[in-house]
């Protein structure tokens, strides 16, 4: 099936084109301050390109994140699952393998919703695709609501005991693209983040990021992180910036809460995250390609972009201390995300 890009028009000026390939968003329009759109997500040339560089905008599964060992163990059965990412002792599976849901070629359909204009995208995952046991279908649903916002709805169903994880991989740059990220405010509403080893694996320990780096519970901007990371242990494994699990302040129930926020003070443009994940990994574009081509002449490089991918924690198969993302046949895996987007009205 050849991919198709099919587009939304919310009627607040929001524009969201996205690709059969993945999901992949290829633009979002958002108005600034003054009212003139810009577009938020950083965009390659095509579709393809995406996929090489760093999962730019796509859909995220059958697990997404970093699982350990080379696989994970169900009922007592060990499911070897395909190894994508690093070298050596470091090697390990990564956002769903070798041919993960950013790879398929999903079907879609537009339709008018309660909420604003929508895009449902539909797959199939056979059983043992990548090594992942179960047949999983998976329904995804973009809307552009009337609260300007950008709506991602989840939904899996399996004929056999299995693992899903999934999440939205979108680079968000709030100024159009017209600079790096180094300006933009950052704030994620969590008090304990799973700290990583050399590999970017889950040690197991969920501390506090009181006194660390990684307290973005107040405001800051993203430069001043930056310039912090070359004395930060944790920022220094990841290449100088973000690239963490954050365990989310919620308040206990199961709906939308806002978790993190993102601001370009220069275009007066902010972002609020709203999820019902339990976790967010935040990444700063830390390992992006210097000089990467975009759309309509813009160059892209590391820290040109910030990614909010809701989600459970990385490698919670391995990990017993975290929440299970086990998925059993008569139940479905349901969740919620939402990018919802307003500006300042300061000069």
């Amino acid at each position: 099936m050849k991919p198709a890009i099919h587009t939304l028009r919310g009627d607040d000026g929001m524009v969201l084109k996205a690709s059969t390939l993945g999901g992949i968003v290829t633009e979002l329009l958002v108005p600034d301050r003054t009212g003139k759109p810009g577009n938020v997500v950083l965009s390659l040339p095509d579709a393809r390109d995406h996929l090489a560089n760093g999962y730019m905008n796509a859909l995220i599964g059958r697990v997404g994140n970093r699982v350990s060992r080379g696989g994970f163990e169900l009922d007592g059965v060990f499911y070897p699952i395909a190894k994508n990412s690093g070298k050596g002792r470091h090697t390990c599976h990564l956002h769903g393998g070798a041919r993960g849901f950013d790879k398929h070629v999903w079907s879609a359909r537009e339709f008018a919703g309660a909420d604003g204009p929508s895009l449902e995208l539909t797959t199939f995952s056979p059983d043992g695709e990548e090594g992942y046991p179960g047949n999983l279908a998976v329904r995804v649903v973009y809307t552009l609501s009337r609260s300007r916002s950008w709506r991602i709805e989840y939904w899996a169903v399996t004929d056999k005991p299995t693992v899903v994880n999934l999440t939205q991989h979108a680079y968000f740059n709030l100024s159009g693209g017209k600079r790096d990220v180094s300006d933009h405010e950052i704030a994620v509403f969590a008090s304990r983040f799973t700290e990583v080893d050399a590999a970017l694996l889950p040690t197991g320990r969920v501390p506090s990021v009181e006194g660390t780096a990684l307290d973005l519970r107040e405001p800051v901007r993203l430069g001043d992180l930056f310039a912090r990371a070359r004395k930060d242990p944790q920022l220094k494994l990841v290449g100088g910036g973000l690239d963490h699990n954050f365990v989310l302040d919620r308040d206990g129930s199961s709906g939308l809460e806002v978790m993190a926020s993102f601001a370009d003070p220069a275009s007066g443009r902010r972002m609020f995250v709203m999820t019902t994940e339990p976790c967010m990994q935040v990444y700063s574009a830390n390992f992006l390609a210097p000089g990467l081509k975009g759309r309509g002449g813009a160059v892209y490089g590391p820290h040109w972009a910030c990614c909010f991918e809701t989600q459970h924690a990385p490698d919670s198969p391995n990990q017993s201390g975290f929440p299970s993302i086990r998925l059993d046949p008569g139940r479905v895996y349901h969740s919620v995300t939402e990018y919802a987007f307003d500006v300042d009205d300061a000069d």
